[in-house]
């Protein structure tokens, strides 16, 4: 009985804990995200509008500013989405978690855990 016990009250502990982590989620000023950027190493840009609207584009692939593919994009605390249009219509969603966010760098990551590297251009 006192090991059973003990056992709902570690786990409990714990549900505890982890759930306590999510409220330290660390939030960032999206209107820092307003502008062009550059990922770092690349010709790939992201340009963000304060309307949640932007666009991406790669010279490298001679895609130009105003041939850019569209999306919509969203930051809660450090969750970053952003909703591709296809031009065939639907949508394709890209979910990562911002680790800096400042008036000239942006780092985020994906599920798989690769980081992006970003600085702001004009």
């Amino acid at each position: 009985m006192k090991d059973r016990l003990l056992f709902f009250i570690v786990l409990f502990a714990v549900s505890v804990m982890f759930d306590s982590c999510s409220e330290l989620e660390q939030g960032f000023d999206e209107t820092l995200l307003f502008g062009k950027w550059r990922e770092l190493g690349k010709e790939m840009y992201y340009k963000y509008l304060p309307d949640y609207t932007g666009s991406t584009w790669d010279e490298s692939e001679d895609v130009q500013e105003d041939e850019a593919q569209e999306f919509t994009w969203s930051l809660v605390k450090s969750k970053f989405t952003h909703l591709h249009q296809m031009e065939m219509g639907g949508v394709v969603p890209k979910r990562y978690t911002v680790t800096e966010l400042t008036a000239t760098s942006l780092k985020y990551k994906d599920d798989f855990n690769k980081s992006f590297s970003f600085v702001k251009t004009n």
